[in-house]
């Protein structure tokens, strides 16, 4: 891996005071280049612009795809991050998926490691806050040809991450459009899914809700996932999460959620779950709790769930009787390394 360091770095403790998500970027990222059929050595260097024709590919045909992860800082400047081996066998099932070739473990793994080892200093301690790790790769080839590119970037940047959300959110049921369909990218973190959810997150904001639960594409008769979220749902004490398939991303912080919620005794379901199903619990009086997990929310609660017209408050529950906020707790502690960690998802950042 070729290193080249900054002169001087330009972090300074101002950047902690930031309340923007992903702006204020460390002082390297890792850059490497396939063509030819390989994959250039790695390189860490000096973050900033590069430079791309306008003919390169991904800007015309789409592909496009990425991770997100979290690094994090205890007390004793430890840092950790959180289950790489996941992000890094759901970005080559990306990569498979959008006929992109497959970065080598050596580059993902071994690169993510040695930049936030570099850049440590951008870590917060703060509890809530971290750094925000983007894997991303993209298609570089200059031809307007539709096809699939043979040039492509790694790229490993690095930001910081405030807390996402401070308060509870509104969302509203979506009964037209779609986030994915049968058959297509849904479970990959390609940019299309992203970009084709904005309008329509646009418009429920028109009607005074922050977010979309997306619902199946051909009846629009389950729930599928919350904004860029993954969605679970509280009916009495049931914990109740949609499978994952081909229209749903298999989150990390929505398996370790799942994970720990089974440890702690609570009874889980992964099924279908209908509208039907949440509206009458919101009747009933048995919607307790709905909320959606991600690497960059962790666990953000939902206090209003439009259905159609109708708006449904969902009441406050006290922290000690939540699902969500116990949960939240019990990950973020781990994440930071302020307890155990039996599931040995936490990873250390030597020095």
């Amino acid at each position: 891996m070729i290193i080249k360091k900054v002169a001087e770095s330009k972090f300074n403790d101002s950047v902690f005071d930031t309340k923007a998500f992903g702006s204020e970027f460390s002082d390297h990222m890792l850059i490497a280049h396939y063509k030819d059929g390989k994959w250039s050595e790695p390189e860490i260097r000096p973050y900033g612009p590069i430079s791309l024709t306008p003919a390169a590919m991904s800007f015309h045909y789409g592909q496009t795809i990425f991770e997100g992860m979290k690094a994090y800082k205890n007390e004793n400047d430890e840092v950790f991050i959180f289950r790489p081996e996941k992000n890094f066998e759901r970005f080559n099932l990306s990569a498979s998926r959008l006929n992109m070739p497959e970065v080598p473990k050596e580059i993902f793994i071994d690169g993510l490691k040695t930049i936030v080892d570099i850049d440590r200093q951008w870590v917060p301690k703060n509890y809530g806050t971290s750094l925000y790790i983007r894997p991303v790769m993209f298609a570089t080839e200059e031809t307007v040809s539709a096809r699939a590119a043979n040039e492509y970037i790694f790229a490993i940047l690095l930001a910081y991450a405030p807390s996402y959300y401070e308060k509870p959110l509104s969302v509203k049921i979506a009964d037209f459009y779609s986030r994915a369909a049968q058959g297509g990218v849904g479970f990959a973190k390609c940019g299309g899914n992203y970009a084709a959810s904005f309008f329509p997150a646009a418009e429920v904001q028109k009607e005074g809700y922050d977010q979309i639960i997306w619902t199946d594409s051909i009846s629009h008769k389950y729930i599928e996932e919350a904004g860029t979220m993954n969605v679970m749902v509280r009916i009495g004490n049931k914990l109740l999460t949609a499978p994952t398939s081909e229209r749903i991303l298999n989150g990390v912080t929505r398996d370790s959620v799942l994970t720990l919620a089974k440890d702690a005794g609570y009874d889980v379901e992964i099924r279908p779950v209908e509208v039907q199903e949440l509206y009458d619990a919101y009747k009933s009086g048995e919607l307790k709790e709905v909320f959606g997990c991600g690497t960059a929310v962790v666990i953000t609660q939902y206090n209003a769930i439009g259905f159609g017209d109708e708006r449904a408050q969902l009441a406050d529950l006290p922290e000690e009787e939540s699902f969500a906020l116990s949960l939240k707790k019990k990950l973020k502690d781990i994440q930071y390394g302020l307890v155990e960690d039996p599931y040995q998802w936490r990873v250390k950042i030597e020095k």
